[in-house]
């Protein structure tokens, strides 16, 4: 890396304005292709799949990506504290100031175990609160997406060179149909609220998705909303939330505000939110009602 951006990065923490959100994405890209070696190795063979104190599943590609993107992140942006999903099971749940990495490993550990590719590796970066840079990987599916102030995707194997931001497909919302909205939903996590908030939507088609997926489809405009009311951590909301953002979108809390992170006194915990493409679809009562 280049002496000014070492400098950039270095100061960050400190100005958060001053981050390059696409650079930083063009790493944390790297890193999880790189990490994709390990998972895809474990993939397919025998996991070791295991119980976590919380009863979540978690098995050796969990452990063994986790281990390589934090050896890679204190390589390339030392000057950032990092929130890992596996060390924060074993203790680890604080970070430092303002500006942090956030990172789940294995995104859809029950889609891994099941075997049907619908799990992704996810970085992202937190600054005051938001997510400006991530990246969602589908190794399995073998796409990425990249967002920083700009968002990009492309079809790409675990362990080959990321290409040129111009050879890339550029991803952006789209505009709600007129004749109904797509909705995602969890493929492992359904529930009464997520049922009730879709009742009261012009809802034409329907999907389930696994992991980060779903943040993906709708940045790309595949589909409009994705309503999640069961718990989830920060860390597995950040990537592909970061990625929808700059693609147009944006992900909302009950009170509709912007999803906010850093969450210590909550041990990073996510309330309820639903992802949106178009703005211009969210109905003001939707999400603050319930």
């Amino acid at each position: 890396m280049s002496t000014e951006m070492n400098s950039l990065l270095a100061g960050a923490p400190h100005g958060g304005a001053s981050v390059d959100r696409d650079a930083i994405a063009e790493i944390f890209a790297e890193i999880a292709l790189e990490a994709a070696i390990a998972v895809m190795s474990v993939y397919t063979s025998d996991s070791h799949a295991r119980r976590k104190a919380d009863k979540s599943p978690v098995c050796d590609a969990d452990e063994y990506a986790e281990a390589i993107i934090l050896e890679r992140l204190a390589e390339r942006l030392p000057s950032f504290p990092v929130l890992a999903e596996e060390a924060a099971a074993h203790g680890k749940k604080t970070v430092a100031g303002s500006t942090f990495i956030l990172v789940d490993p294995v995104d859809g550990t029950r889609e891994f175990l099941n075997r049907n590719g619908e799990f992704t590796i996810n970085i992202g970066l937190i600054v005051d609160g938001a997510p400006l840079a991530g990246v969602v990987y589908a190794p399995a599916l073998g796409q990425i997406w990249i967002g920083g102030a700009t968002a990009t995707s492309c079809k790409i194997a675990p362990g080959a060179t990321l290409p040129p931001i111009g050879e890339r497909r550029a991803i952006h919302v789209r505009p709600a149909p007129t004749q109904g909205l797509t909705a995602l939903a969890s493929r492992s996590h359904s529930d009464p609220e997520t049922e009730a908030f879709l009742a009261q939507l012009p809802i034409k088609e329907r999907r389930a998705a696994g992991s980060s997926l779903k943040f993906c489809a709708v940045a790309e405009g595949d589909a409009d909303v994705y309503p999640r009311f069961g718990q989830t951590m920060e860390w597995d909301t950040a990537a592909g939330d970061a990625v929808l953002r700059a693609a147009g979108g944006i992900v909302l809390d009950r009170e509709q505000h912007p999803l906010r992170y850093g969450k210590a006194g909550l041990q990073f915990r996510n309330g309820p939110f639903v992802a949106w493409g178009d703005r211009k679809a969210i109905k003001p009562s939707s999400a603050a009602d319930r």
